[in-house]
């Protein structure tokens, strides 16, 4: 049983693989288009129906783009279609969630001094509020409000911050930002597989039965463009944070999640500001410095999220307390890893405990056990560089005491 620890955390390092990668498709072509459509020249001798080309350079050859608002009189024999990053990159986030907030819901989704919910009703909650969160978004945008565009993107950032909130009153810190991060990712690649491409297969279609397309249906998908172009970096600021509890674990984390959407919009109209040679807003970059002071600021509030820590032991728990060998796995946590990983650290230079990892009381190493037979036991990959000197002989202690444990044996 303990070797499906091994394997899980491989499945999900292979996920989360395969998620960096298309994301770094997906954003990459994403933002080389919107540089790409942003400098377009006009001029009078581009091919009828054409709206403007530009001439590149990279890897030594040169390219020559056009691009058509609607389309070109004939339909090319072949034809790109940028779609499967995005489909595959929110496939793989979904996988991800399963794998890690789904399967480790106990640990990393709920807190019972936040909402005390059993681990169906937590993930029933984090399902409908992301597909809700799309079927609220397409209805406003598809409404007569969505016509005014900075109308629509000013009330679409007030959504995102009162969802920031209301995830920090359902969730644990982490899994809040992580779901936040969720929320906005699905809008993004729903935009894609709802709006953009099947609005380019009408437009696709008409080319091919002789009739004349519709140019509603590049506005539309331009709208949604727009809106993934600004939501990009955000969203990228909300996946990585798992890693720093200064971002998700202090009182005010929904504000910082609200300051990091404005920081997406302010880097990127410095960047759309650029690629269409209208100017260089340097200014941006100090309110997105102001900002992040701020952020910084805000996360030094020391009251934490998350209130009180809970003692309630679940029944997965229980048998890693409940084996022989705990007292000497908790002396040795206690004395290897507690300088760190404290609400109040004591190790010169760390200000907050690595990934909002806890060990003080028997439930928090419980909690735990897992990452700590794969990172302390199976693997020396904590403490760092073995900096509190932790000997062979109790890592072999962590590894007989997890794997008595799931396996029900008694240890010394």
């Amino acid at each position: 049983m303990y070797e499906y620890a091994i394997a899980w955390d491989w499945l999900t390092f292979a996920v989360r693989w395969l998620h960096v990668i298309t994301a770094i498709a997906w954003i990459g072509s994403s933002f080389y288009f919107v540089a790409l459509d942003l400098g377009l020249k006009k001029h009078a001798a581009l091919p009828p129906g054409a709206y403007g080309e530009e001439w590149q350079v990279h890897g030594g050859g040169f390219y020559h783009i056009q691009k058509y608002l609607v389309a070109p009189a004939n339909m090319p024999d072949h034809l790109v279609w940028f779609k499967w990053e995005s489909y595959v990159t929110w496939l793989s986030g979904f996988g991800m969630l399963c794998l890690v907030y789904y399967a480790g819901a106990d640990l990393y989704m709920i807190d019972p001094a936040v909402l005390d919910v059993s681990k169906p009703v937590a993930i029933a909650i984090s399902l409908c509020s992301i597909a809700g969160g799309w079927l609220l978004y397409d209805l406003i945008c598809k409404s007569p409000f969505g016509n005014d565009n900075t109308r629509l993107m000013v009330a679409l950032y007030f959504i995102l911050v009162a969802v920031a909130w209301g995830y920090t009153h359902l969730f644990t810190g982490r899994a809040a930002f992580l779901h936040l991060g969720a929320f906005t990712a699905t809008i993004m690649s729903a935009n894609v597989f709802f709006i953009i491409i099947p609005n380019q297969k009408i437009v696709v279609a008409d080319l091919l039965a002789g009739r004349t397309p519709d140019a509603k249906y590049g506005r539309i998908a331009k709208q949604r463009s727009t809106h993934n172009n600004y939501l990009t970096l955000p969203v990228l600021f909300l996946m990585l944070s798992n890693h720093y509890p200064l971002a998700f674990g202090t009182q005010f984390n929904w504000i910082i999640a609200s300051l990091v959407f404005l920081m997406g919009v302010t880097i990127r109209h410095w960047f759309n500001t650029r690629h269409a040679n209208a100017g260089n807003p340097t200014w941006t970059w100090l309110i997105t410095v102001v900002l992040f002071i701020i952020i910084m600021w805000l996360s030094t509030v020391p009251k934490m999220l998350t209130g009180e820590p809970t003692t309630k032991i679940s029944a997965i728990q229980q048998p890693f307390i409940a084996a022989e060998a705990f007292p000497k796995v908790r002396d040795t946590i206690m004395g290897r890893c507690s300088m760190c990983h404290a609400k109040e650290p004591s190790w010169e230079g760390i200000i907050a405990p690595p990934k909002g990892v806890v060990f003080e009381t028997d439930r928090d190493i419980a909690a735990h056990a897992r990452e700590i037979y794969l990172q302390a036991g199976r693997s020396h990959a904590m403490p760092p560089a073995n900096a509190s000197h932790i000997t062979d002989e109790e890592r072999r202690l962590l590894v007989s005491w997890y794997e008595s444990a799931v396996n029900g044996e008694k240890t010394q």
